[in-house]
Parts: structure tokens; C-alpha cells; sequence
């Protein structure tokens, strides 16, 4: 992909326009994680250490196909993977204290 910007301040432009794209994309991404929690029974469902390993091959794989660089995709999506883990547990804990009342 060839970038056509004439000055730094260009540049920065475009990538505050892809950040507020991504954090727009993470925002929709976090309301499915959090409608996860409800079809899991456990905590070891919603860690699900081969679903992450899936997640990773698939993109990976599609960094290659896309351009980008393989090792950033999966770190980044190590890293995202992980702090929406956190959040679909807190959210998984929450609906069941909500259905072991009385």
C-alpha cells in the first residue's frame, strides 16, 4: 500500500482517522464479548485457550494476505484477546450472581 501524504501532520491525520475507526470497531467487538458471557458455563469456557489459538491462526493468516506484519497482528491481538478475556469473566461472574439469588 503506497501512502500519499505530503507532510507529517498528513500523516498523523490518517492515523488518528484509522484510530477512531479501530476504537469504533473495538467498541462493537466488547458488546459481543459481553453477549458471550450469557452462552457460557464456565470460566473455562470463556477462557477457551483453543478458541484463542483459532482466532490467532485466522489473523494471522489474513495479516499475510492483507499486507500487514504477522507478528504485530498476533501480539496485538494476543494483548486484545486478553484484556476482553478479563472483561467476559467479570461480565460471566456478574450473570451468575444474578442467577444464584433468590
Amino acid at each position: 500500500m503506497e501512502v500519499n501524504c505530503n507532510s507529517l501532520e498528513q500523516v498523523r491525520a490518517t492515523i488518528d482517522r484509522i484510530d477512531r475507526q479501530l476504537v469504533t470497531l473495538l467498541a462493537e467487538r466488547g458488546t459481543y464479548v459481553a453477549a458471550a458471557a450469557r452462552f457460557k458455563k464456565t470460566t473455562d469456557d470463556v477462557q477457551a485457550p483453543q478458541r484463542v489459538e483459532q482466532v490467532i491462526v485466522k489473523v494471522t493468516a489474513l495479516s499475510r494476505e492483507l499486507g500487514a506484519d504477522p507478528r504485530i497482528t498476533e501480539q496485538v491481538y494476543r494483548a486484545m484477546i486478553s484484556a476482553f478475556i478479563q472483561t467476559e469473566l467479570a461480565e460471566h461472574a456478574a450473570l451468575n450472581r444474578g442467577a444464584n439469588k433468590p
